[in-house]
Parts: C-alpha cells; sequence; structure tokens
C-alpha cells in the first residue's frame, strides 16, 4: 500500500509565509510583502487587514481567467527586481503578471535530498527539465553535478543565467537549453545518451519555442517512460513536481512506479507544502513523486509531518 508524504522547505532568512486564508497567501520576499491570489487557501486569514493592507503590493486578476496576465496594485513602488538570498545562491525575484515571482521557495523541501544521492557519485549528470528560473539547476551544480538545463521559455532561461551570474557560478557546468522538452528527451534517447538524475516541473499546459503544444493529463505518461530509458545504469533517481492539476499524488504514484517497474527501487509520492510563520499552518503546493534506489526526500526531513 503506497504512503503519502507531506514535505515542507526549513526556514528561509530572506522568505516567509506569513498568512494564507480568503483565497489568498501574503509572503516577505526579502524587503518586500506581496499578497498573491491561491486557489487552495479557502479558509479564514489568522492576521488581521490591516496587516494584509500594510502589504506592498497586492496582485489583481484578469477577468479573463488564469491565462489572462494580471496586474500588481502596489502600495509602495516596487523595483523590477531584486535579490533572494538561501544558503549560497543568490537569485532575482520579479512579479510577473502571471502573479509568479520565479521563487518557489517549496522546491527547497527536496534539496537535502539531492545533496545527499549527488555526493554518493563523483561526477552526476544532471536532467532538469522545465527547469524555469534555474534554482534547482543551480542548486544540484553547487553539490558537483553536470547540469543540463532545458525549458522551452526563452525569457526564462535567460532569467536562470542572470541567476547563475548573481550567485557567482559563472564556471558552474551548466548547459542552458531553450528546447521543447519532448523533442529533446527523444533526441537524447537516439542519441544514446544517459543521465543519472532527471528532475522535471511540468506544467499544465505549455507551447514549445516552435508552438509544440504540450498538454500535462496527454503528455506526461509517454515523457516519464522515456525519462526511465534515460537514466543511467547508476541512476540516482527522478523526481516530478506537478502543479495545478486536477490529478492526484497518487495518480503521480502509479505513473512513476509503472515507469520504473522493472528496475530496482521505490517510488514516493506526497504533496509539497509551506509552513505559515506564526500559525504553523500548511498551505498545499505541489505534488511530487520520486523513484529512487537511494533515498526518497521524506526520509531526509527532519520532523517528518
Amino acid at each position: 500500500m503506497p504512503e503519502l508524504h507531506l514535505l515542507a522547505p526549513p526556514p528561509w532568512r530572506e522568505y516567509a509565509l506569513l498568512d494564507t486564508g480568503g483565497g489568498a497567501r501574503l509572503e516577505r520576499f526579502g524587503s518586500y510583502t506581496l499578497v498573491r491570489p491561491d486557489t487552495q487557501a479557502i479558509w479564514p486569514v489568522t492576521l488581521t487587514e490591516q496587516e494584509w493592507l500594510r502589504a506592498d503590493a497586492t496582485f489583481a486578476k484578469a477577468r479573463g481567467g488564469e491565462d489572462t496576465p494580471g496586474h500588481w496594485v502596489a502600495r509602495r513602488q516596487l523595483p523590477e527586481q531584486w535579490p533572494l538570498h538561501y544558503d549560497n545562491l543568490a537569485f532575482w525575484v520579479r512579479p510577473t503578471p502571471f502573479r509568479h515571482t520565479g521563487i518557489f521557495p517549496e522546491h527547497s523541501a527536496h534539496w537535502p535530498w539531492l545533496a545527499d544521492v549527488l555526493a554518493r557519485s563523483p561526477r552526476p549528470s544532471v536532467l532538469v527539465l522545465f527547469g524555469y528560473t534555474g534554482l534547482t539547476s543551480l542548486y544540484a551544480a553547487t553539490h558537483g553535478a553536470a547540469v543540463t538545463h532545458v525549458d522551452a521559455s526563452k525569457p526564462a532561461v535567460r532569467w536562470a543565467q542572470d541567476n547563475q551570474r548573481l550567485s557567482g557560478l559563472e564556471a558552474a557546468p551548466i548547459r542552458w537549453l531553450v528546447d521543447d522538452v519532448g523533442k529533446f528527451v527523444a533526441r537524447e534517447i537516439r542519441r544514446g545518451h544517459h543521465y543519472d538524475l532527471i528532475v522535471m516541473d511540468p506544467p499544465v499546459f505549455g507551447r514549445g519555442p516552435k508552438g509544440e503544444i504540450w498538454r500535462l493529463n496527454e503528455h506526461l505518461p509517454e515523457l516519464v517512460a522515456q525519462c526511465a530509458q534515460l537514466l543511467s545504469d547508476q541512476s540516482l533517481g527522478l523526481l516530478l513536481n506537478a502543479y495545478a492539476t486536477n490529478v492526484s499524488a497518487l495518480t503521480l504514484y502509479n505513473l512513476v512506479t509503472a515507469a520504473f517497474g522493472r528496475r530496482s527501487g521505490s517510488t514516493s509520492a506526497g504533496e509539497l507544502t509551506l509552513r505559515e510563520e506564526r500559525s504553523g499552518r500548511l498551505l498545499p503546493t505541489a505534488l511530487y513523486a520520486c523513484w529512487s534506489d537511494v533515498l526518497h526526500p521524506h526520509q531526509l526531513q527532519s520532523g517528518l509531518l
């Protein structure tokens, strides 16, 4: 019987989830506090209305829905970007017209596991698919990995490269590729290339650089099966995160287990969460599934939820 787990990242010095509720989250990114919509947070807020109103900016959704750009309503002027730090990494916060900031702190719940498995190989090769602004790629590189980072968005890859420079990691062995993930993975299989670890963060819907269509429910099963072929004989694992999807963590567990059914190792799955600073309440943010014959992320969580 599969077990589903809740993972929360360690506290960040420069980021905090201050409160959630009423369909929104109140967050601190460095010196600025932002209010962003969150459809998961349907419970009442904990902090007072005055504390929410002191936020530096609030994201206003467009009437056209999630795929239509919204705008930020600022209480005080925000810079176009400002730096945030985690350990020895630095990266740019940029409020976007789609409410995102380029930072997903919940991903750091996986990082102790990543550091542990990467330490088991003298020169691990890591493939990061749908890599966005590159935080996981940079983290893997600081732990001795040679990284191939793939994303269909040229602006996202440029943002990731800006984060690389801000972190002082210009010499790190990272290949930044603007490409359609499905086409890239198929080419790598034909070329006979292999990787020791694969990390992916696929969107529900996306377009490749030449207009290729990605739909998670349609294309994810084939991609996961192809990634199983791409892993080396000394593979460390595969990690899959999924956002804003109607599938469940159990669905991801079954999908990954089926792809790796003939290999030794096992699958772990569950939800990524963020913990409110004052109340300790957990906000669900994403689903994850991880296959490995080494360890799983929940095994390295201190105080498993």
